[in-house]
């Protein structure tokens, strides 16, 4: 039943009260240098803040023989993050609505060159409308946009009347590992929502992922008798142009992906790391080359792994060089499948009214070309995973920032979406 009038306008006014101090947690989440394997302190302060305010919290280690188990968990490696994943249980008083899952990741990207940014990357700053720093919109501040919206209804004497479940997890940038740990610990709920940076409208579709790294071997010698050597890295140059070709052929089928037919290029390979030799004058005797690539949703990862390798060595065989070399690939993140939110869901129709109430605007959806956790509810557990969220800019890139009106926006659509599909109690 539609939430009354009366009842969503207290709401709306009790978030804009507690703005400002929304606005100082999101900061103070930003100062953590949360990046891959540096998540303890912040998911400290996560915990700490969540049991304040009386929720039964939970931390636990990610189980990691239970997610190589999983066909849908990233490869771990060395670099694999080791910190906790912290969740939090409201329990009602006498359960009469629909349960949830509230979702958000601490983990950041590095911030690349620090001269490059206006701001210190972790030293939050305001100018206007916009917060700037490493992390704030992908996704501190929808981190903190789901407890603020449990905070607003708490402040006009309410509470949701069913389970809410708030979940602050970690490898979200890496592997998806954290919030499949949270799925296999046996955390579920009738829905599931992750306020990533998703310009206030409902993602419908989403890649999979795969990272894989490309390495090899050369022949090194001094550069006076180069032809005597074989070059690794020129080697690695040309695999990637093979590569390049399995892009090219999947973005080709984008027509038989009905969320995918528009967009001008939505399987991207990207190099993101390169490695290779020891020395300026000496031919390069290794090389490697960490990639990421996205799939289709309901293409199976290992088919697309599979696909990867194919490609690699039937180029090899064509390469003098690497047909007496092969190249080897090996999977070392993200194995991760793509999904579809179909439309016709309560959850979303919930949310569409929240959402219009926020704004002023019908809720909008697109296809985003990107990994996301919400592909553990969607596909693990089939409930409607809803990823939605605010206004942001340059994500992973220089100068990342989010709109504060827009968040105070969605935490706004949040709280309302809680009180409409959880139901209060006093």
């Amino acid at each position: 039943m539609p939430l009354d009038p009366d009842l969503a306008a207290r709401i709306a006014a009790s978030v804009a009260e507690g703005f400002a101090a929304q606005v100082e947690h999101i900061r103070a989440l930003m100062r953590f240098e949360s990046l891959r394997g540096q998540e303890h302190a912040i998911q400290d302060f996560v915990g700490r803040a969540w049991a304040e305010r009386g929720l039964a919290v939970e931390r636990f280690a990610m189980d990691r023989a239970a997610l190589e188990a999983h066909p849908g968990a990233g490869r771990i490696t060395a670099e694999h993050s080791d910190a906790p994943i912290i969740a939090a249980l409201h329990r009602p008083r006498r359960p009469a609505g629909r349960s949830l899952i509230l979702q958000a990741h601490v983990d950041v990207v590095p911030p690349g060159p620090a001269d490059l940014w206006a701001h210190p990357p972790f030293e939050p700053a305001i100018d206007g409308d916009w917060l700037y720093g490493r992390g704030g919109a992908d996704m501190k501040a929808g981190h903190a946009a789901n407890l603020f919206a449990l905070d607003a209804l708490a402040r006009i004497g309410l509470r949701p009347a069913a389970e809410v479940t708030l979940l602050s997890v970690v490898e979200e940038e890496s592997t998806g590992n954290g919030a499949l740990a949270a799925h296999l610990r046996g955390y579920r709920a009738e829905a599931a929502l992750i306020p990533e940076p998703e310009e206030e409208m409902l993602v419908r579709a989403n890649t999979g992922v795969l990272w894989f790294t490309v390495s090899v071997r050369g022949r090194p010698a001094h550069v006076r008798e180069m032809g005597a050597g074989a070059n690794a890295i020129d080697a690695a140059h040309r695999v990637v142009g093979a590569l390049r070709t399995v892009e090219a052929r999947w973005n080709a089928e984008k027509d038989r992906h009905p969320h995918f037919r528009d967009a001008e290029h939505p399987i991207n390979l990207n190099v993101g790391r390169i490695a290779g030799g020891d020395w300026a004058s000496t031919v390069p005797a290794w090389a490697s080359v960490a990639c990421r690539i996205a799939l289709y949703p309901g293409t199976r990862a290992a088919d697309a792994a599979a696909e990867i390798e194919a490609a690699v060595a039937a180029f090899a065989r064509t390469d003098p060089f690497l047909a007496r070399n092969p190249p080897r690939v090996t999977f070392d993140g993200f194995f991760a499948e793509g999904y579809v939110l179909e439309p016709g869901s309560e959850a979303e129709a919930v949310l569409g009214r929240a959402h219009a109430r926020a704004t002023g605007a019908p809720l909008a959806s697109f296809m985003s070309p990107s990994y996301l956790d919400a592909r553990v509810h969607a596909l693990y557990e089939g409930v409607p995973a809803l990823c939605y969220g605010p206004i942001s800019h340059d994500i992973h890139g220089i100068d990342e920032r989010v709109s504060l009106a827009s968040v105070e926006r969605v935490t706004t659509a949040i709280a309302l979406f809680v009180a409409e599909w959880c139901g209060t109690e006093a």
